[in-house]
């Protein structure tokens, strides 16, 4: 008999996914472009929040995207103010900028950017107390 595995949370699972091939190949192949938003959104929203990245952030992020274009964003010395998921978002957008095929591709990263914000946002307000609600 097989020993049991041991358990993992969601969140767990979800941050061993390749954040950067997702979103390289997501962005222009419609057939991956569910799990990039899926999995893939939720994945860099659990690092993310982990790293204290503000929602806000990223909203700012993916509107310098939408103008500049992912290799501009990606050349950015702080696309985020914390070093760390600086260098992340700094790989995930350079793996990105060098496939994605055009202004549609890096119109759908820039929405990502915005549904990794969302995710973040709603991660966080569930984590939050809501008064009169007892946990005990």
């Amino acid at each position: 008999m097989s020993p049991t595995p041991e358990s993992r949370t969601d969140d767990e699972v979800l941050a061993a996914t390749d954040v950067a091939v997702l979103l390289r190949y997501g962005l222009d192949q419609e057939a991956l472009r569910a799990t990039l938003f899926g999995d893939g959104a939720i994945a860099a929203a659990v690092a993310l929040d982990r790293l204290g990245v503000p929602p806000r952030s990223l909203v700012f992020l993916a509107e310098i995207v939408r103008s500049g274009g992912l290799a501009y964003a990606a050349a950015l010395p702080e696309p985020l103010p914390d070093p760390e998921a600086a260098r992340l978002v700094r790989e995930w957008l350079a793996g990105a900028a060098g496939t994605a095929t055009g202004p549609e591709a890096e119109s759908w990263a820039a929405r990502w950017l915005a549904a990794v914000a969302e995710i973040i946002g709603l991660r966080r307000a569930a984590r939050r107390p809501r008064p009169g609600r007892s946990d005990s």
